[in-house]
C-alpha cells in the first residue's frame, strides 16, 4: 500500500515522468555547490525535487504540529542540554573512533577507522534518534508512541526510550523479520512494548511501515509516530537526520584530534539511510571527503532479488515522500530481498536521492555473500561482531581501501552489533543453534 495525498497536476506529471522535471544529476549544469546542499530541505520539506509531503489530509495537522514543535526544541537550550545529557550518560556517547589495524592489513590499502555505534546502549545508532523523538513526543503532550522496525534495533531503541520516559509503546514488525530477529522481539516485550506482527505483503519493513502509518492516521491526537529512518513525509527526514548527525560531528572531531586531518572517504550502509545521513551530513561541505553508501545487493542485481533503490530504482512516492523507489512499470513497489532485515526496504530517504542526483554521494551495492564474508572477517580479525547491516558497509570499505591505497584514511560506520543476527547467520551456514 502507498499512502498518497491527492496531487496537484504538476506533481502528477512529475511522478509519471520524473525525467521531465529537470531533476539535477551529477552531469547537469543544475548541480549546486556543496554548501548549498547542506542547507536543505526548503520550507516545504523538499531536497531539490525530492521529499515533501504526500499524505492524507488527516495527517497534515499532526505533521504541522510536529514541525512546529521541532523548530521550538531546536532553539531551546534546555531541551538540547537534556538531550545531550541522555546521549552522554545513558547512551554512552561519544562512541569511539577505532583504528582497525588487522582489517586495514586485510584490505591492503587505506587505514580503516570504525565509528563504533555498536557500543551504544541498545547496540546500534537507532537510540540517538529514539531518545530525541520520544523526548519531543513528551514535549508535545503525547501519551503513546508507535514505531516500525525491520531488524528490531529501532524497535528496541524506541521501547527503551519509552520505558525511560514513561510512555506507552507499540511496535509494528513484519512476521518474517520477527522470525529473523527473535532476540530483539523478546527485548522489546521485556521493556513493556507491544509488538504487533504484520502478516500482509512481504511481511517485512515496508509492510510494518504501512501498518504504523495506518495506526497514526487514526490516533495522531494522542500518538507520536517515531519513524526510525530518514524516510517519510516532512519533517521526519530532517528530524531523524539531525538527531543522527551526532555520529558525524563526533567522527569529525575525533579524526581531527587523532590525525589533524579529515578522512579521504566515509562509508556507511544505506537502507532507509539514517546512519549514513548521520555520518555524511557534517561532511557534506567537505568536497575532498568522498562519501560512499552501500546498499543491499541481495542475491545480485541481475536476479532482481535485492534492495538497491538508489542504484536500480526510479523516482516515485513511498510512505509519504518522493524519492528513489524500486517499482514496476505500473508504479507499484516491488518485493525486495536482503539478508539484512534492516536494509530490506524498497525505498530510501529523500535526502539520499538528492545527494545522488547532485553527485555528492556515490552509492554501490553489496551482495548477501559479500556482507556475510565481511561479517566473518571482522569477527575473526578484530573480535567485533558487526550487524549484517553494518557488514554491507564493511564489505564496501574493504573495496574502497584497496582502491585508495596506502597513506589514505577511510572511516566506516559500524552502525550496530551482530548479536541479533547470530541465529540467522547460523541458519544460513547450516549450523543451527539449539
Amino acid at each position: 500500500m502507498r499512502i498518497v495525498l491527492d496531487l496537484k497536476m504538476k506533481d502528477r506529471a512529475l511522478m509519471s515522468n520524473p525525467a521531465s522535471t529537470g531533476s539535477p544529476n551529477a552531469s547537469s549544469p543544475d548541480v549546486i555547490p556543496f554548501h548549498a546542499i547542506h542547507h536543505a530541505p526548503d520550507r516545504l520539506g523538499r531536497f531539490g525535487v525530492f521529499g515533501g509531503r504526500f499524505v492524507p489530509e488527516t495527517l497534515m495537522d499532526a505533521l504541522n504540529q510536529l514541525a512546529e514543535a521541532y523548530e521550538q526544541v531546536k532553539a531551546d537550550p534546555a531541551f538540547q542540554a537534556e538531550l545531550h545529557y541522555y546521549w552522554k550518560d545513558y547512551v554512552g556517547r561519544p562512541s569511539p573512533l577505532y583504528r582497525a589495524d588487522r582489517l586495514s592489513s586485510f584490505a591492503g590499502g587505506a587505514d580503516i577507522y570504525l565509528k563504533r555505534e555498536d557500543l551504544n546502549h541498545t547496540g546500534a545508532h537507532k537510540i540517538n534518534n529514539a531518545i530525541g523523538q520520544v523526548m519531543l513526543a513528551k514535549r508535545m503532550g503525547k501519551t503513546r508512541v508507535i514505531a516500525e522496525t525491520g531488524a528490531g534495533q529501532h524497535g528496541v531503541a524506541t521501547a527503551t526510550a519509552c520505558a525511560l520516559f514513561g510512555l506507552t509503546c507499540t511496535v509494528y514488525m513484519g512476521e518474517e523479520d520477527i522470525r529473523r530477529q527473535k532476540l530483539n522481539v523478546f527485548n522489546m516485550r521485556t521493556m513493556g512494548a507491544t509488538v504487533v506482527p504484520v502478516t500482509s505483503g512481504s511481511r517485512t519493513l515496508r509492510d510494518a511501515t504501512n501498518e504504523a502509518m495506518r495506526d497514526w492516521m487514526g490516533s495522531s491526537k494522542e500518538t507520536h509516530y517515531t519513524i526510525g529512518s530518514v524516510v517519510g513525509p516532512h519533517p521526519f527526514p530532517m528530524i531523524v537526520r539531525d538527531f543522527q548527525s551526532v555520529i558525524g560531528r563526533e567522527a569529525r572531531e575525533q579524526i581531527l584530534e587523532k590525525l589533524d586531518r579529515l578522512p579521504d572517504a566515509i562509508v556507511a550502509c544505506v537502507g532507509g539511510g539514517s546512519n549514513a545521513a548521520g555520518i555524511f551530513y557534517p561532511f557534506i561541505e567537505d568536497a575532498d571527503v568522498e562519501l560512499i553508501g552501500a546498499e543491499a545487493g541481495g542475491r545480485g542485481l541481475k536476479t532482481g532479488d535485492h534492495a538497491s533503490s538508489l542504484t536500480q530504482g526510479r523516482p516515485g512516492v513511498l510512505h509519504g515522500s518522493f524519492s528513489y523507489v524500486l517499482q514496476d512499470e505500473d508504479g507499484q513497489t516491488q518485493d525486495v530481498h536482503s539478508i539484512s532485515a534492516g536494509l530490506d526496504y524498497p525505498g530510501v530517504g529523500p535526502e539520499h536521492s538528492y545527494w545522488k542526483d547532485q553527485g555528492r554521494v556515490r552509492y554501490e551495492s553489496i551482495t548477501d555473500a559479500e556482507a556475510l564474508a565481511a561479517y566473518q572477517e571482522t569477527a575473526r580479525r578484530e573480535g567485533i561482531l558487526p550487524a549484517l547491516e553494518s557488514s554491507h558497509a564493511l564489505a564496501q570499505a574493504f573495496k574502497e581501501a584497496r582502491r585508495m591505497g596506502p597513506g589514505k584514511v577511510l572511516i566506516a560506520c559500524l552502525s550496530g552489533r551482530g548479536d541479533k543476527d547470530a541465529y540467522e547467520v547460523a541458519r544460513l551456514r547450516g549450523e543451527p543453534m539449539s
